[in-house]
């Protein structure tokens, strides 16, 4: 019997879980999703997710997928979303669920990802972003940040970006399709889009970024950083609390039936 295969897009705040994936302590995102399936479908299927999300980041559009006999699902399709939020934490939603393809999955299908990053620069924070985005209260320099980001943009070793992850990468080379940044007011958002991400990179740029538009760096220094393939060469990195997974990018029609 052929399984019949589901698309989620899932939002969480990631600021009380220790991630998208399970871990051996603390809690993962992914955990509270499989046990909501589990109140739902006997089997108790597993979810495979387009991506992983750090400690205190969040998602507006991580994507996932699981498989069910068809003798499990007896629901309505437009019900499904519903059903699984009803046991999940308000800090989690399941946006949309879908049929997918039964080739479709939700990490290999991926053409890229976009992040995007939230700084408000203030001398005093906004309480109501307090969570959603990084507090820098001195002036920031928007037109050397944005004489340095195209430079970070293309084919490159990002190692120097990124920090260790514990293990061996086959490869610290990425795309970069898109980094630029944009102002509403005191609100800074820093859209980065590209074929992959290494370990922290996302925040390792926008550290390196921000402390541009400090004067801690010309623009140009950017391409150096690229060049020396070390983390010690570049900037901070900033914090988790303001890095959202936005949406991730599919060909289309590769994934829904």
């Amino acid at each position: 019997m052929t399984p019949l295969k589901f698309k989620l897009t899932i939002a969480y705040d990631g600021g009380g879980y220790e991630g998208w994936q399970t871990q051996k302590t603390g809690t993962g995102v992914q955990q509270l999703v499989e046990a909501a399936l589990a109140k739902l479908f006997p089997s108790h299927p597993g979810v495979h997710s387009s991506s992983r999300t750090d400690t205190g980041v969040h998602a507006l559009g991580m994507v996932a997928h699981f498989e069910l006999l068809p003798t499990e699902f007896k629901m309505p399709l437009h019900k499904l979303a519903l059903a699984i939020n009803a046991w999940l934490p308000m800090d989690i939603r399941i946006l949309s669920a879908v049929r997918a393809r039964p080739e479709f999955h939700a990490r290999f299908d991926a053409a890229g990802k976009q992040y995007r990053y939230f700084v408000w620069n203030h001398p005093v924070m906004n309480p109501l972003l307090r969570h959603r985005a990084w507090h820098v209260p001195r002036p920031l320099d928007l037109a050397a940040i944005r004489a340095a980001a195209p430079l970070l943009v293309g084919k490159q070793d990002f190692q120097s970006f990124a920090a260790n992850p514990g293990y061996a990468k086959a490869s610290t080379v990425r795309t970069l399709s898109r980094l630029t940044v944009q102002r509403s007011g005191r609100l800074l958002t820093f859209i980065i889009e590209g074929d992959g991400f290494l370990y922290k990179m996302c925040r390792g740029l926008v550290g390196t970024l921000v402390q541009v538009g400090l004067g801690k760096f010309p623009p140009g220094e950017v391409a150096a950083m690229l060049a020396e393939k070390d983390r010690r060469a570049a900037g901070v990195s900033a914090p988790a609390h303001g890095l959202v997974l936005w949406k991730v990018l599919y060909p289309k029609r590769s994934s829904c039936t």
